[in-house]
Order: structure tokens, then sequence, then C-alpha cells
């Protein structure tokens, strides 16, 4: 009860006013903790999805951070604060026209949805190793501090791993299977045998290359060490470098490579499949430029497009957590102590073009 602190007259009827115990006034409702920051508080790091042909990785980036969004503003809103009001009504058990001021805890709608808006409007999404409208595979994004962990990622001059399909017989002004055609050859000389020497040809030029770029003296028991552990990696702008290059399958027209390289762009490799179509003494167009692998993420770990949503790409962010962290850590401590590397804003790829049997003549450029 309340102790009573004085009459007036309203509106023809007697208002008792009433002081309201000290507890009625403190009593707050603490406003609980929402869904939504802790669902932030799990997207903090790096996760992988497929992207498929066709579609843009800037359309890729806005559909992840749109479904992020919804995934945090779908949460059970946070219980409304409460705050003490005086109602005016009747005194209960009066038969008089009394009316009466009582101390009530009612809820204060400034925080609620319909008023305030969404909790989230804006999430930042970066996006690591680009992949062109045409090409496919895994693509590397980073939410809260993955973004800078992805500045780690390009200082780390991870390989990856493609799948590139070719087909002998025609070359087009772009290097792609739905290009225009610029000339049609003949292929029935080309052998197994032959792709592979010119393989092989292109794999050694490039590891020269490598240590050329590397700016590494052999001589030293640091280099040795470097090159025994396989992770000799370029510290300057360089062009395109193949670490590895290999023929999966060969069924002529077609003909399936697995290429393991770095500081490449999806053209390069397209042009790529051009020049071992010349060195053939034909010619061959790129049909298909699929990403298996970039750095320590590959296809088992990308989330397909069903997939995109908050759940699961904060499942896959805490299941890499710690592997990046290792990853990292691995590749970047042989480096610790050399020349500053760019950032990630400065391009890796020479503007040059790169010749499918080496860059070799680009060092020194």
């Amino acid at each position: 009860m309340a102790a009573p602190i004085g009459n007036s007259t309203f509106g023809g009827g007697t208002i008792q006013h009433f002081r309201p115990l000290s507890a009625v006034l403190r009593a707050r409702v603490p406003r609980a903790s929402g869904m939504g920051s802790a669902g932030l508080a799990r997207l903090q790091g790096l996760f992988a999805v497929y992207k498929p042909p066709g579609l843009k990785w800037k359309h890729l980036r806005d559909t992840v951070e749109l479904q992020l969004l919804k995934g945090l503003n779908a949460g059970k809103p946070p219980a409304p604060k409460q705050r003490v009001r005086f109602l005016l009504g009747p005194v209960e058990g009066s038969e008089e026209k009394e009316l009466t001021l009582t101390a009530t805890c009612v809820p204060t709608l400034i925080d609620h949805p319909l008023v305030r808006g969404l909790a989230f409007t804006s999430l930042k999404v970066g996006v690591g190793h680009r992949l062109d409208s045409q090409a496919s595979g895994v693509l590397v994004l980073g939410v809260g501090h993955g973004r800078r962990l992805l500045t780690d990622m390009y200082n780390a001059h991870l390989t990856k791993d493609y799948t590139v399909r070719g087909l002998l017989g025609k070359a087009t002004d772009d290097f792609c299977e739905d290009g225009r055609l610029v000339e049609k050859t003949t292929y029935d000389h080309v052998t197994r045998e032959k792709l592979d020497r010119i393989l092989a040809v292109i794999q050694g030029s490039h590891q020269k290359a490598l240590v050329t770029y590397s700016n590494l003296d052999l001589q030293t028991q640091e280099a040795y060490e470097m090159a025994v552990s396989g992770v000799i990696r370029p510290m300057n702008k360089s062009p395109m470098l193949i670490t590895g290059i290999r023929c999966l399958q060969f069924a002529p027209p077609e003909f399936l490579l697995e290429v393991q390289c770095m500081h490449e762009t999806q053209k390069q490799l397209r042009r790529l499949v051009h020049e071992i179509g010349l060195e053939l003494k034909s010619t061959a167009v790129c049909a298909q430029v699929r990403r298996t692998r970039d750095g320590f993420f590959t296809l088992d770990d990308a989330l397909l497009r069903t997939q995109w949503d908050l759940p699961n790409i904060q499942d896959a962010i805490q299941a890499a957590a710690p592997r990046v962290a290792a990853e990292l850590e691995k590749s970047l401590r042989p480096w610790l102590g050399t020349q500053e590397p760019p950032g990630p804003g400065q391009p890796w790829d020479s503007k040059r073009p790169c010749s499918a049997l080496g860059p070799e003549s680009h060092v020194g450029h």
C-alpha cells in the first residue's frame, strides 16, 4: 500500500494522491541482451562460399550481407524497459466518483522495433582473392576482424588451385569458348605425351622465376630450409607464377588441367590455355575456370548458395578459426623481418602479358 498525500477535485469527483512506495519507484526490469548482439559476436572471422559461374562477386557479397542482416534482425527482441507511470483510475471498492493516481509499471516503447526500426542496418563483408563473373569455385569472405585477416592472407602469398578445361581446334578474341571466333584449326596430331611435355616446360620455367622473385640467396642455410619446406614465395609484385601444372584428363578436343599458382587472374589462366594450344601447333580456348582451393580453404569448406544464412556462416567461421590462425602464423613466420610487403589494395599481378612458357622475360622489370 501507499500513503495518501492529499486530495483534489477533478470533474466533480475527488482525487486521492498517493505516494508510491520507494520500491515501486525504483522498479525497473533489466533489458535482456538480444539474440542479434550474441549472433554478431560470433560473426568474427573468415569463411568460404562457392561462387557459381555467371554471378559477379559484388552481387555475391551483397547477397551474403543481406542474408546476415536478416538473420541478425530475426531474433526475438529483448524485453522492453519498464518505467513508473501514475495512471488515473477509480478507487477500488468506492461507490462514489472518486479517482486516484496509482503508481504502475508500464513498458516504454522507445526501443520497440516499430518505433526504433531494425537493430542492424549495415554489415561490412570483405572479399578475398576475387573471381570474375565467368569463373566459379572457392571465394573467401571476412566479417568483423576477419577483414583484417584477409590482409594477412594477401601478405602470406598462399597458392591457389584451379581446374581449367580447354577445347582444342579454335581460337577466340577473349580466349573463352563463347567469345568471337577468330580461327579454327585441326588437332588430330595433338597427343597426351606432347601436352605433358609442354606442361613440364611451363612448370620448370615458372619454378626458376619463383626463386628469382623471392629475392633469396640460395647459397644460405635459411633459403635452403625454406626451399625444402616449400615456403619460397615472392614478396614483391610479380606476374602470375605457376608452382604446379598437370593434365587430369585428355579426350580430344577436350582436356582438363590442374593448375597451382599465385598472383594470377582468371583471364591469365584463359590466356595460358590459348598459348598451350599454340605450342601444340594448334589452337585452344578455355571452357571453364574453377577454383578448388584458396590458401587453406577448399571446396569442402565452401558454403553452397542454399547455406548462405546466419547459422551456417557462424558455424563455418567457428570451425575455420583455429585452422586460420595456425596456417597464417606458419605462413607469415618465415617472412618476419624481411621487406615490407604491399598492402591488399595493391595489385600483385603484373600488367604485362605472361607467356605460357614462363615469366622470365619480365625479370628485372
